[in-house]
């Protein structure tokens, strides 16, 4: 039975949830902190590509600085060696639960009402984006998670940029676009980006989500981008009449083609639902009944007005097709580009053979009978593979390339004549000073998190203590930077459950405590260390969960003293019950009167 894979020497592979463009996403536990992660894998087969290296640093990057309930968590990041390739990989929260492409691939049909929910997840977690610089633009089914309690997770920002990119338009050819039948008319046609792009990209979820179908379709990603730029939507409540005017008017005006007459914010379109929800009028309404009127013909009251409203429609016509036809040749413009782009034939490739262990001779026979004549060789020392011998090659065996990729052959030259020094928690100046004694030259030094060795001082080297080098050769070092960081998460107004569950998956634990307060009760009102704040691993967060305050009592009523006889108090007013305060029958008195009834303060 084969080993589970670890990765970077700490995270240890389950198997594979989820698979993309260019990644793939893991199931996995951090052996360090014992706890569930998701670790999301550039694909071999792209690791060399700058343009998807540079995607995968940006989506660590910009997935780093967010810090929301309703944004997937990134934890760490990293490099490992696989077959001489360094694959970039990102761990993150891990999620129970299913995408929304998964649930409508099962036709499975929301409530108008949930749909709206489900929305405005996706709103909040775009509301905290733009706040902080970050267009997501590429809002999607497949790129929403909804957990088992129900919970909005926001996820792959991928091709997310800051808002004051100027580059940040979606035709440039070393980019990678958004989806097809999610982007906006601005993207379509290769303008920037901004906030309201991703408002655009959430009406279209909200639009699917509402009917079942996405609002364009076509055969090709050119003629559905196409359609985002030209052709209105069929209303959704065409589609289904259950679907409340409501949110149908919502999600047109998410969906207008001009940003202008969208909403503005995330936040904006939040509010119009929750109005929309509470049964009160909205905005969008009030803005699809004033461009009804707009657009209703206007009075005749006689000839000549009507002859001149005649020709200014006229004019304005004119204007309007000068407007199409400059629109339609900036579609143009950028379908040559997506045709580029989603109808190349893709090159044809190779394996790269196994040859470890061949002579180099015999290697770059085999290289060139597969059809490689772009071959190099560098030595390199080796204690297991016999000098002369091929101990890897690079890009690896079983990689597929094209056959001009040029093929490196490490060829062993044997073991070294000289012992690498173990310096293996020695400072960085002290190891430095022994590996140049030595007579090696220092590669690095690279820097890693380690909770084993102090900050400062080496974790490791490559050759790795012990082994043999020859002189003058590098013995790459690495230094720890100390123990890992975790980031304290934003736990206002969970409840106590989902506050312990969001510590939990940070390595963290609580100190929970109750305080009287006006906000509503069992939620977190308070936290020390505050959100965002950097601790180590297993620390404590002290949290405040709002109490009720108490009602104010009313004053105590004075009880009228016991004459015994059970009956009166002399003057005429009823008497305590029978019994009470002597261990008596309870049941009433001799008319058959229930004890409640006797006109006392509180149960006996």
């Amino acid at each position: 039975m084969s080993q589970p894979r670890l990765l970077g020497g700490r995270y240890e592979l389950d198997g594979v949830i989820g698979r993309g463009g260019m990644a793939e996403v893991y199931r996995a536990r951090d052996l360090r902190l014992d706890r569930m992660v998701a670790v999301k894998t550039l694909r071999h087969d792209l690791a060399r590509d700058h343009t998807f290296q540079a995607r995968f640093r940006r989506e660590a990057q910009s997935a780093a600085s967010l810090n929301h309930p309703s944004i997937i968590a990134v934890y760490d990041t990293g490099e490992d060696m696989v077959d001489g390739v360094s694959i970039p990989f990102i761990v993150m929260e891990y999620v129970d639960g299913r995408t929304l492409k998964e649930l409508l691939d099962d036709d499975r049909r929301l409530l108008p009402e949930r749909c709206a929910e489900i929305a405005d997840g996706i709103l909040r977690a775009l509301e905290y984006s733009h706040r902080n610089g970050i267009v997501h633009r590429d809002i999607k089914p497949a790129n929403v998670m909804l957990t088992r309690q129900a919970e909005v997770k926001v996820m792959d920002f991928g091709i997310a940029r800051s808002m004051d990119d100027n580059q940040a338009t979606m035709t440039q050819t070393s980019q990678v676009i958004g989806t097809a039948q999610y982007l906006s008319p601005e993207q379509a046609r290769g303008e920037r980006v901004d906030a309201r792009s991703d408002i655009y990209s959430t009406g279209c979820v909200l639009y699917e989500l509402l009917t079942g179908r996405p609002p364009f379709t076509g055969d090709s990603p050119v003629s559905i981008a196409y359609q985002h730029v030209r052709e209105e939507p069929v209303p959704p409540g065409d589609i289904d009449p259950e679907i409340p005017e409501w949110l149908e008017d919502i999600t047109l005006r998410a969906m207008a083609k001009d940003r202008e007459e969208r909403y503005q914010s995330a936040d904006e379109m939040r509010q119009d639902i929750q109005r929309g929800v509470q049964g009160m009028p909205t905005s969008a309404a009030a803005m699809a009944a004033a461009g009804a009127t707009t657009a209703m013909d206007p009075v005749d009251d006689g000839r000549d007005d009507g002859y001149d409203d005649y020709e200014e429609e006229r004019r304005g016509s004119g204007k309007k097709a000068g407007l199409w036809i400059a629109l339609a040749l900036a579609v143009i413009a950028a379908a040559g580009v997506l045709v580029w782009m989603f109808q190349q034939d893709p090159p044809e490739t190779t394996a790269v053979p196994d040859v470890v262990n061949m002579s180099q001779s015999e290697a770059e026979q085999k290289l060139r009978a597969d059809g490689f004549e772009n071959i190099k060789a560098e030595e390199e020392n080796s204690d297991d593979v016999d000098e002369g011998n091929v101990i890897r090659t690079d890009p690896g065996a079983g990689r597929e390339v094209r056959a001009d990729t040029e093929i490196t052959l490490f060829v062993s030259t044997g073991p070294g004549s000289v012992e690498v020094p173990d310096v293996t928690g020695m400072s960085q100046s002290d190891a430095v000073a022994e590996l140049q004694d030595a007579g090696f030259k220092i590669g690095g030094p690279h820097s890693e998190t380690s909770s084993a060795v102090d900050r400062g001082n080496v974790t490791r080297t490559s050759p790795e203590g012990g082994a043999t080098a020859d002189p003058g050769s590098k013995v790459d070092m690495w230094v720890s930077t100390g123990p890992e960081k975790v980031k304290v998460p934003d736990l206002a107004g969970m409840t106590r459950d989902q506050a312990e569950s969001a510590l939990r998956e940070r390595g963290l634990s609580g100190s929970f405590s109750e305080e009287e307060s006006d906000e509503p009760e069992g939620r977190v009102i308070r936290q020390s260390p505050g959100s965002g704040s950097e601790v180590d691993p297993d620390s404590t967060v002290n949290v405040v969960i709002a109490k009720k305050k108490p009602d104010e009592q009313p004053p105590e009523t004075p009880t009228p003293p016991d004459n015994g006889d059970n009956g009166d108090n002399g003057d005429g007013t009823p008497g305590f019950p029978p019994g009470f305060g002597d261990g008596g029958d309870h049941s009433g008195d001799d008319q058959g009167t229930p004890w409640w009834e006797y006109p006392f303060r509180g149960r006996p």
